[in-house]
């Protein structure tokens, strides 16, 4: 039986390694979470430690959110695509990444290369939740909050009046999410709005793009916070990733 002293040594190890080659996880060349290097879908390393977002957000939270939940979705999601294996050629698409986002976002279509009806359901759920949280771990940083700066900035104070509201707005969004779901900041039209989504449910799907998402499900906050959301929304607010967020609205308006 291995002691506790040789299990955290393997940790480390372990932890050490992944470190040194993210890169190759992220791009499936290394297995990650115990996908096989052939899967098409791979859980991406947190971008920080588990412990970097307290006290805001603690550790084994994030290990279990990212560890199991999140691996939960890739797993899934490679065990429901074993069957297409060419699904990649029917939306001409690079990589299997754009080729999620194409799959959300022609959910709700009904044309001849929209989604196979055999994993609609695997794409909404399974893909929803890796795509989620993929973008999730990038909107959070050690350090994190305050408010943005620049265009993005100018963008919230055009579309709610001022980083108050805003505030305000989405937290209401968030809480008012019955049940399982997210809150987001979106950008549709070219215009700022904000949305709340069931499950594993995304804004692309709706034919906007997501901005910033707040995930409400109680396995992202009720071993801290239990039943209180509102006190883990506001909470979350100290490490919201305001470069990210600013990131990809640039490129997303321009």
């Amino acid at each position: 039986m291995m002691t506790r002293r040789q299990a955290i040594k393997t940790t480390a190890l372990v932890a050490t390694a992944a470190a040194v080659v993210p890169g190759a996880i992220a791009q499936g060349r290394i297995s990650s979470g115990g996908n096989r290097q052939t899967d098409p879908f791979t859980l991406p390393p947190l971008p920080y430690a588990s412990d970097a977002l307290e006290p805001h957000i603690d550790a084994q939270t994030m290990e279990i959110h990212h560890g199991r939940h999140h691996k939960a979705y890739v797993d899934n999601l490679n065990r429901a695509f074993a069957d297409f294996p060419d699904i990649k050629n029917l939306f001409s698409v690079p990589s299997y990444d754009v080729l999620l986002d194409a799959l959300l976002g022609n959910l709700n279509s009904t044309r001849l290369n929209s989604v196979p009806e055999k994993i609609r359901t695997a794409v909404r759920n399974n893909g929803g939740g890796h795509y989620n949280h993929a973008l999730f771990w990038k909107m959070m940083k050690e350090g994190g909050g305050g408010e943005p700066k620049g265009e993005l900035a100018k963008a919230i104070e055009m579309s709610f009046g001022n980083f108050a509201a805003f505030k305000d707005e989405f937290a209401k969004a968030g809480l008012g999410q019955f049940g399982s779901g997210w809150a987001w900041l979106v950008v549709q039209q070219g215009k700022l709005a904000i949305q709340a989504t069931a499950n594993q449910d995304n804004p692309i799907t709706q034919g906007a793009q997501p901005l910033l998402g707040v995930d409400v499900w109680e396995h992202a906050y009720y071993l801290k916070y239990q039943n209180k959301r509102a006190d883990y929304i506001t909470a979350w607010w100290n490490v919201v990733n305001w470069d990210f967020v600013a990131e990809r609205y640039a490129k997303l308006v321009k």
